[in-house]
C-alpha cells in the first residue's frame, strides 16, 4: 500500500483530471478534488463553478485577496471569463443540471454508488454545504478519496454513516485504482502499477466485479 499521503492524493488528482473534457463546467469539493485542476490538460477550457456564487474560478492568487474565496473558504482568483452571482442562482444552476461534473470527497462509498460525505455522528461539522444538491443535480459524479482511513476500508458493502445521496456515484478514484458503478455493482476498471489486485481486495469492504479488460496503469 502507498504510505505517502501527499503522493497518493497527487495520483488521485492526476487520474481524475483525465476525465475532464473541453467545455465542461466542473464543481470541486474540498480536499483532494481541489488538486484536480493543476493536472488538467491546459489546452482544454474547463470552467470551475463554486456553489457560493462563482463561475470561472481560478487558482490561488498572489497576493491573496481575502474577499475572494471558494465554498470551502479557501482563497481563489477569477478567470477573465468569470462572473459572480448569488447563492440562489448558483444552486439553481446546480439543480438545473448545468454542472457537467462534480468531483467530491467522501467518508464512505458503497458498492451501489451511495455516498456518505458530510458528517460523522458525534463530531461537529459546519454543515452539509452543497454536497446533496451537487449529488442530485450534477450530470456526472466522480469521487476522489483515499482508499482507507486509519486502516479501515472507506469503500464498503453498505454505508454505515448518514447518507448524502443514494446510488449517485458514477466513478470512484483512489490511490489504488479506478472503479465504476454499473447497475448497482462496483466494477474495478483500472489498478495502479504500484499495487495489486489482491491488495485492493484486502483493503476494500465491498464486493468488486473485476472488469474483463482490467488495465494496469502508471500513476503519472
Amino acid at each position: 500500500m502507498l504510505t505517502d499521503t501527499k503522493r497518493a492524493k497527487e495520483i488521485i488528482a492526476r487520474r481524475v483530471a483525465r476525465e475532464l473534457r473541453d467545455g465542461d463546467v466542473v464543481n470541486l469539493g474540498i480536499g483532494v478534488p481541489t488538486l484536480v485542476p493543476r493536472y488538467a490538460d491546459p489546452s482544454l477550457l474547463i470552467t470551475l463553478q463554486s456553489e457560493n456564487g462563482m463561475l470561472g474560478m481560478g487558482e490561488t492568487p498572489e497576493p491573496i485577496d481575502p474577499d475572494m474565496v471558494d465554498a470551502g473558504g479557501e482563497p481563489v482568483s477569477v478567470m477573465q471569463h468569470g462572473c459572480f452571482f448569488d447563492s440562489a442562482l448558483s444552486f439553481g444552476m446546480i439543480r438545473g443540471g448545468h454542472v457537467d461534473i462534480a468531483v467530491l470527497g467522501a467518508l464512505e462509498v458503497d458498492e451501489t454508488g451511495s455516498i456518505a460525505n458530510w458528517i460523522i455522528p458525534g463530531k461537529k461539522v459546519p454543515g452539509m454545504g452543497g454536497a446533496m444538491d451537487l449529488l442530485t443535480g450534477a450530470r456526472r459524479i466522480i469521487v476522489a478519496m483515499l482508499h482507507t482511513a486509519g486502516g479501515r476500508p472507506r469503500i464498503v458493502k453498505r454505508c454505515t454513516l448518514p447518507l448524502s445521496a443514494k446510488r449517485r456515484v458514477d466513478l470512484l478514484v483512489t490511490e489504488m485504482g479506478v472503479m465504476e458503478v454499473v447497475d448497482g455493482r462496483l466494477v474495478l476498471k483500472e489498478i495502479f502499477s504500484h499495487t495489486s489486485l489482491e491488495e485492493i481486495k484486502e483493503c476494500t469492504g465491498a464486493d468488486l466485479v473485476i472488469a474483463p479488460d482490467l488495465k494496469t496503469i502508471e500513476p503519472g
